[in-house]
């Protein structure tokens, strides 16, 4: 049976769409996602065509308006749903790949010799100084120093870089003194670390956040059924 929702590895929080698996991961920081047979639940009230996604969620909803009817149309909303490559599109690819001529030389690309010799003395290896310069353009030290910052965990950094043997290439760009280039390092490793910071703490609040909406959640959860226990007590 094809999946009809996508199961988050990390909390099991079950999803319609990979749209909505892309927000959780966003939200959460959990990547790890599987097709699942089960429907997501979908309790619509009765009254004022609220959806609900679980059963915690309707009790909050029959607590809140005291609408106590809801319709069950999980399985009408439930679509097929999938994570790999749809089968036309990857045919379409294979065709066009089959399609073209033979490939090109590649070729190491040229860079700014003198830009690669700072970086160097900088201690990057040749062939990240290489990538680094190729991707960023040839712009300038800052621009290749960025671009390995932000590439550092990319599994190929270290790859010397190819490209066809035509490709045309920028013009080098005058670069740094000394001074300016003692500078321009500092500087960098200051926002690169100020941008790693800034990013832990924008995960921490996304986290904090989703543990604070789990808790309420809960917390109501149990008080309703702590209700419903006291009205079945008053009825015996």
């Amino acid at each position: 049976m094809a999946g009809v929702s996508l199961k988050c590895g990390d909390c099991g929080a079950l999803l319609r769409s990979v749209e909505e698996a892309q927000e959780h991961a966003e939200l959460t920081s959990h990547n790890n996602f599987s097709e699942s047979t089960e429907a997501v639940l979908n309790l619509v009230c009765s009254t004022c065509a609220k959806p609900c996604r679980s059963k915690t969620e309707s009790d909050l909803h029959t607590k809140r308006t005291g609408h106590t009817e809801f319709a069950d149309k999980t399985l009408e909303a439930a679509k097929p749903i999938s994570l790999e490559v749809p089968k036309a599109a990857a045919e379409l690819e294979q065709a066009t790949n089959a399609s073209t001529s033979q490939p090109e030389e590649m070729v190491v690309p040229e860079v700014d010799k003198k830009l690669l010799e700072e970086l160097e003395a900088m201690g990057f290896p040749v062939a990240r100084a290489t990538r680094a310069l190729h991707f960023s353009g040839n712009a300038s030290i800052e621009a290749a120093i960025n671009w390995v910052v932000e590439h550092e965990n990319d599994s190929d950094i270290d790859q010397m870089p190819l490209v066809p043997v035509n490709t045309k290439v920028e013009a080098a760009k005058p670069s740094l003194t000394p001074e300016e280039l003692k500078a321009k390092q500092q500087e960098l490793r200051e926002k690169a670390r100020k941008k790693k910071e800034e990013e832990e703490k924008r995960t921490e609040r996304e986290r904090e956040k989703e543990r604070i909406r789990v808790g309420k959640e809960l917390l109501e959860a149990k008080r309703i059924e702590e209700d419903n226990e006291r009205k079945r007590f008053v009825f015996i």
